[in-house]
């Protein structure tokens, strides 16, 4: 089979399932839910509603996009599981044995599920961003506060946030090909997400140094990658932020990495 014909495969594999809505319906009513909610609060401050003319962000412009990037900065968790189950649902359901009965070629298998990867990471970074901008843009709007959706620098966010969803997923498919167990990959993924990396993070504000390592690590370059997050209000290290292309360079890397010791480690092996 063709590598063109083995991403169609790909493709159907994924939008013939229910895996893939079910995420995105959850993704929706996450980051729209903590986007509405943070938006008000940091309205309701800027504004001086509050009664107090200090407020929690520094200024009215980093309000935006601060609370577009949530999109990335608390979402980023659901592009990395889609990614991770593209791979480690057909390793628990056993569909991996027709896949390279059709397609020997296993590197084309795998080239095959990162290009379908490409396309469902773009989608999903798109509903993110609409379920975040939406709520956000409303709040912002409501409190007379500029939503900032006629610059180029906002819209400049939107595109390297997709960039970012798309390359969380090839990071899931390499940890998918790596850690063949789908219970295992899971546990690993929300562990490190919603545990090790935040922890660490906010550890940085307090621990010399520390910062300077924490910036590398996969959601920290994400969100230099994106070019705004929410950490910038929870943290205060300082060891400056990579840049746009340093982050997307730095998640392509972590991409690369799993995916090859995936393809070296566990890829090649016999299926059970």
């Amino acid at each position: 089979m063709s590598f063109a014909r083995a991403t169609r495969s790909e493709l159907t594999k994924q939008f013939t399932t229910s895996g893939w809505w079910i995420l995105a319906i959850v993704l929706v009513a996450y980051v729209g839910f903590t986007s509405a909610g943070l938006a008000f609060a940091l309205a309701f401050s800027a504004s001086g509603s509050a009664g107090n003319t200090t407020g929690l962000a520094a200024s009215t412009e980093d309000l935006a996009p601060l609370l577009y990037s949530l999109a990335t900065s608390v979402g980023y968790v659901f592009p990395l599981l889609i990614g991770t189950l593209i791979v480690t649902v057909e390793f628990r359901h056993k569909t991996l044995t027709p896949t390279f009965l059709a397609t020997p070629a296993r590197g084309t298998v795998l080239l095959a599920k990162l290009a379908s990867g490409v396309i469902v990471g773009a989608l999903f970074g798109i509903i993110a961003l609409v379920a975040t901008v939406g709520p956000a843009a409303g709040v912002l709007g409501g409190f007379g506060l500029a939503t900032e959706l006629g610059s180029l620098d906002t819209w400049a966010l939107f595109a390297r946030t997709v960039a970012a969803f798309v390359l969380w997923v090839l990071i899931g498919i390499g940890i998918g090909a790596l850690v063949r167990n789908q219970v295992a990959a899971i546990v690993i993924v929300l562990a490190f997400t919603q545990l090790v990396e935040p922890i660490a993070r906010v550890a940085a504000g307090f621990v010399d140094g520390l910062d300077s390592v924490t910036r590398f690590l996969p959601g920290a370059a994400s969100d230099s990658l994106v070019g705004a997050s929410v950490f910038s209000f929870t943290t205060t290290g300082s060891a400056d932020a990579l840049s746009w292309w340093q982050g997307g360079v730095a998640l392509l890397v972590y991409a690369a990495v799993f995916v090859l010791a995936g393809h070296i480690f566990s890829w090649r092996r016999d299926v059970d």
